[in-house]
């Protein structure tokens, strides 16, 4: 599990997110993706860091209790040579040997401890520099999590950004081509025209109205006429014919 969350730490560490955003059809996703991977895999190795310095912690144990028993198979047969010297000086040679026995015993249970303490060193060596890994690329998966996390806020903020500024231009755009003054242009031209044509039914009302005072005006010279006229017949009349 150690080797294989190391393996998954190193590929995400030296992968280009750069490169990963510009293949990307979603950088948004890509990114929110890639934060699920960078969380996913801390939690692992979290797991596997925890279970490693288990590991380290029982084989310290281990080679702990192993020196402890060197130290004690040791004394154990030192006491019984020292038995055995005592009973042979005794003249009781039999009972003797037993203790040089025992004495062998301990020795051999001795020597079979000092090469368990062998096979821990590069063991132990091992697992201090796995864990050692681990934790290093634990602290460097951490970091660059933040550092995604932080590109991705502000990555999806500055699209959001440019996003809208696209609308705006869109919108901008369409206006410019609706062209509103063209709008206002062609309903100048129809009030310039409602406009004209007031001024037009005026001029023909006017036009009317001096008709009218004129043939007025004809009308009184007319009466005039007609009154100097019979007036006239009336001069007429009064005087005598001529002889």
């Amino acid at each position: 599990m150690a080797q294989t969350i190391l393996g998954r730490i190193g590929q995400l560490l030296r992968a280009n997110v750069n490169a990963i955003l510009d293949e990307a059809e979603d950088p948004e996703k890509m990114l929110d993706q890639l934060v699920r991977d960078y969380t996913s895999n801390i939690t692992e190795a979290e797991a596997a860091v925890a279970q490693t310095v288990g590991g380290l912690r029982l084989l310290e144990d281990d080679e702990k209790e192993a020196r402890k028993a060197i130290t004690e198979w040791g004394d154990k047969a030192a006491v019984a040579s020292k038995k055995a010297d005592e009973l042979r000086a005794a003249g009781k040679t039999a009972e003797a040997q037993r203790f040089d026995d025992l004495a062998k015993v301990a020795l051999q249970r001795q020597v079979s401890f000092e090469k368990q303490v062998a096979t821990f060193g590069p063991q132990l060596t091992q697992q201090r520099e796995l864990t050692e890994q681990l934790k290093s690329g634990l602290i460097k998966l951490k970091a660059k999590r933040e550092e995604l996390v932080q590109r991705r806020n502000e990555l999806v903020s500055r699209a959001k950004m440019a996003r809208a500024r696209v609308q705006v231009q869109k919108a901008v755009k369409g206006v410019s081509i609706m062209d509103p003054t063209s709008e206002l242009t062609r309903f100048e031209d129809r009030v310039r025209r409602e406009e004209a044509y007031a001024a037009g039914m005026e001029e023909v009302a006017a036009s009317s109205l001096e008709e009218q005072f004129a043939k007025l005006g004809a009308d009184e010279d007319e009466v005039e006429v007609e009154a100097r006229f019979a007036e006239l017949k009336a001069q007429g009349k009064k005087q005598p014919a001529a002889v």
